[in-house]
């Protein structure tokens, strides 16, 4: 296993191939820009920051006929959705790492297959190997979930003849509500506060939110009650009504937990769930797949789409504050460099604290809102490590191939510390105290099981998706050593799953809060841009007086994450926020 010193000569490297992937981008937009320099044109639509929100709201509005310039402040695009060779020769998808919620119809519009994006859907869903002493079939015992119906029952009975019976159930119910919210989620959120106010321009301007909310309503129907109780419920709750076996409820648990501070014992973690069952790929309700290079390629297919409409996309532009007129209107921005950009409107794909705390200046946004805003939850479980491996991890619960191919359950998520909700209680419990947890929950993913294509013949690249750590610790600081001390832990638990793991590792990219937040922009580390509670949801997200992408100051959007409908590789935030832009940018060309 590779030491620190050299861990860290890996890091640097990373960042030469970071340049090297960015540079496609940049000679692509100079050539759309062979007569002037982009930064002294004016625009209709400037975005900061070059994270999938962003590209999406660039490619709509540039698709719409308005000039649109994208200003990112990292040395290649795609926010918490991209790729990195930090290990020559190993694509990680180092901060985003799955594909499922990306809208439908933003695959159609921006035509992504067409701009070169490839999906490897996953038949399994996730395998989660038991440690205990092996039984009749001379090893543990393991629950292996998946498309094939009659396969997974059979899985699940081997703890309980009744929870196999329920599954499929379950399965349909949560599929219904989730499918429900999708109108939801393709529109604005409903403004109360105008349309109770019973103007005739407020009520027609939220004519497209009130049909959401009806279709959604009358896609529920008789779920409504249900759907409800998902909402405000502890997800263990729910998951109790429905099953006795502990292996498969804190298996479904995970997906209430995954990303949020919270364990399956809070109320409202049952929508953190929903929201991450509600995805579709390729026509599969539910499906999650992995890209073709890695989540970068998500990034750079809509970053295609974008330029191809005539969208200028610019790397190593940071911006440090938003320009306002003495109508305290939106006008451009200023780069770090003093450069000032000119524009019509101005979009934040950045977190709602980072855009009006750091980005607006100081005494332009109303106290009030300030003062809301400051408020906003970004506590974050997540560390994220990337690691690089000669060989397959092999599981004692489910041998390898005699060739050391990947199975079925190499190619979908394993959950590890995940046969007892107990287990996610206690790990939480560790973070809450300011401790790292003694049994960190971890979800791994293979990518490279199904994707030929970002790792080395033999190798691979493995995704680790870690909880609970707190973004601050009680007698330690996130360095180098409580890094490598944290994943350590990490790593003995893999081993005591899959004897031999350590040995094969070539290397590791540990990425607690504190570094997700410097490197990506995530406030709290928070990959969501803010928690997903339900106070922080629909028509207060991310906060109750201002939920419809437009802010306080007139000209300025949220496009990212911390708008509604929130977080994931969904890009809904962007889509959302373009549309009603749009029709404030036709507004001012009558004028």
């Amino acid at each position: 296993m590779l030491g620190i010193s050299q861990r860290v000569s890996w890091s640097l490297k990373a960042s030469s191939v970071g340049r090297k992937l960015s540079s496609r981008y940049l000679s692509t937009t100079s050539q759309l820009n062979t007569q002037r320099d982009p930064l002294c044109q004016e625009y209709d639509a400037i975005i900061v920051g070059a994270g999938h929100n962003g590209l999406i709201t660039a490619a709509y509005l540039q698709k719409a006929g308005f000039k649109t310039l994208v200003l990112e402040r990292r040395h290649l695009i795609g926010g918490a959705a991209v790729t990195e060779e930090i290990i020559p020769g190993y694509k990680f998808s180092r901060c985003s790492y799955v594909l499922s919620l990306l809208r439908p119809t933003i695959y159609k519009d921006l035509e992504l297959k067409k701009h070169g994006l490839k999906v490897y859907i996953r038949d399994s869903h996730s395998f989660t190997p038991l440690l205990e002493e092996p039984g009749p079939s001379g090893r543990p015992r393991s629950l292996l979930l998946g498309r094939n119906e009659q396969e997974t029952c059979r899985q699940i009975a081997q703890f309980s003849k009744r929870d196999a019976e329920m599954y499929i159930k379950y399965e349909e119910k949560m599929g219904a509500m989730a499918e429900a919210l999708g109108p939801l989620l393709d529109s604005p959120p409903l403004d109360v506060t105008a349309v109770a106010g019973g103007r005739a321009r407020d009520i027609i301007n939220n004519l497209g939110a009130l049909k959401s909310v009806v279709k959604a309503g009358g896609m529920l129907g008789k779920n409504i009650a249900p759907f409800y109780e998902l909402l405000t419920a502890p997800m263990i709750k729910i998951l109790d009504r429905w099953f006795e076996s502990e292996p498969l409820k804190a298996t479904l648990a995970t997906d209430s937990v995954i990303g949020a501070m919270v364990t399956p014992d809070t109320p409202g973690s049952g929508y953190v769930l929903l929201h991450h069952v509600m995805g579709e790929i390729e026509g599969i309700k539910g499906g999650w797949g992995y890209v073709e290079g890695g989540m970068g390629a998500v990034s750079g297919s809509i970053a295609k789409a974008a330029m191809e409409h005539g969208a200028t996309i610019l790397t190593e532009k940071p911006v440090s504050s938003i320009m306002v007129n003495g109508s305290n209107d939106a006008c451009g921005v200023v780069l770090e460099d003093g450069t000032e950009v000119r524009s019509k409107t101005v979009f934040s794909n950045a977190t709602p604290q980072v855009t009006y705390l750091n980005l607006v200046p100081p005494g332009v946004l109303p106290q009030e809102f300030v003062e809301e805003i400051a408020s906003v939850d970004y506590k974050s479980p997540v560390t994220k490590i990337n690691v690089a491996v000669d060989r397959l991890p092999n599981f004692t619960a489910l041998p390898n191939n005699r060739d050391n191919t990947p199975g079925p359950h190499h190619t979908c998520t394993i959950h590890l510390n995940c046969e007892a909700t107990s287990l996610i209680n206690e790990a939480y419990d560790d973070a809450m105290n300011g401790n790292l947890p003694e049994k960190p929950m971890i979800e791994m993913c293979i990518p490279s099981s199904l994707d030929p294509t970002i790792a080395p013949e033999g190798c691979h690249v493995l995704s680790l998706f870690t909880q609970y750590t707190p973004y601050t610790l009680k007698g330690l600081e996130w360095n180098d050593d409580t890094k490598n001390l944290y994943a350590d832990k990490v790593f003995d638990t893999i081993e005591s799953y899959a004897p031999g793991f350590k040995d094969s590792v070539v290397g590791r990219d540990i990425l607690p809060p504190p570094d997700l937040e410097r490197i990506f922009g995530l406030t709290g580390g928070n990959i969501f841009h803010g928690a997903m509670s339900l106070d922080q949801l629909y028509f207060t997200r991310p906060v109750t007086s201002s939920s419809s992408y437009r802010s306080p100051v007139k000209g300025l959007y949220l496009c990212g994450s911390g708008a509604h409908p929130g977080g994931g590789v969904m890009g809904a935030c962007g889509r959302n926020a373009a549309y009603v832009a749009q029709t404030d940018l036709k507004r001012m060309a009558k004028r």
